[in-house]
């Protein structure tokens, strides 16, 4: 199995950042870290290896990139505009230099899907819901999709761009991206047992904005046993990603993608 860093100049965060490609072809996937951590934490954590039979088939190809959360969402006590401003800035990396990066290095122009534990499923999902005309869909799990979590009562514009609990509950019901929705594979999962109790409460808000909006999201809960951590991560990828590739396989021989 192909395994191959890559490393570049950021122009939006003014800072090298690291990514690891895993497999030879396959449908795109970029891989978000848990909070704090770079591009090594999808494969430490033994996600690469649960996943190594669909990047050995050429099924899937992973781009594992570098969280910043240590300038943003974990910068307790900083400026919060400037933090704000640092995870814009990461947002805009995503969507302006990696996604075309992948295109570029995967030869090919199907949008790459999102997917990411923990903080890795909240930038999964806000790439998402802000530009799903760049992603076909996420599978998010065990996310925490409220600023306030991490921001407290502060609160601007850049920064409710990046809060998907804020802005989804008051996107209009005629907005062209519910329609985009609609057409894409989003998948947020979370488990009802240990240090999930943020995650429930803010999928929950989220379910019910999709469903208000007749978005075709599918917004599932796991059991009271189920945890927030790897092991019950690598069953919840291991389920959802084959129903998610079936869908969009579908969709490619319908000509409907």
């Amino acid at each position: 199995m192909n395994r191959e860093p890559v490393s570049w100049w950021s122009e939006h965060l003014q800072k090298d950042i690291n990514l690891i490609v895993y497999g030879d072809s396959g449908y795109p996937i970029i891989a978000f870290q848990a909070q704090g951590s770079k591009c090594n934490n999808f494969e430490d954590f033994g996600m690469i290896d649960t996943l190594s039979d669909y990047l050995e088939e050429g099924i899937i190809q992973i781009f594992s990139v570098d969280n910043f959360d240590e300038d943003s969402w974990s910068a307790v006590g900083a400026d919060p505009a400037w933090r704000a401003e640092r995870q814009e800035a990461y947002f805009s990396f995503v969507t302006e230099e990696l996604v075309p990066f992948v295109h570029d290095y995967a030869n090919t122009d199907l949008r790459p899907l999102a997917t990411g534990c923990s903080m890795g499923a909240t930038h999964a999902a806000i790439a998402v819901l802000r530009r799903p005309d760049l992603f076909q869909g996420c599978i998010a799990l065990s996310g925490v999709y409220d600023a306030a979590y991490f921001f407290g009562d502060y609160m601007d514009g850049t920064l409710y761009e990046n809060s998907p609990v804020t802005f989804m509950p008051n996107m209009p019901y005629d907005h062209p991206y519910i329609e985009l929705y609609c057409q894409r594979q989003i998948v947020l999962c979370v488990g009802q047992g240990a240090w999930e109790d943020e995650g429930i409460r803010t999928e929950r808000i989220l379910d019910e904005a999709f469903r208000k909006r007749g978005i075709s999201a599918w917004c599932d809960y796991w059991g009271f046993d189920v945890n927030h951590d790897w092991p019950w991560w690598k069953k919840q990828i291991r389920y959802f990603l084959p129903i998610v590739l079936d869908d969009i396989k579908d969709m490619l021989v319908a000509g409907t993608y």
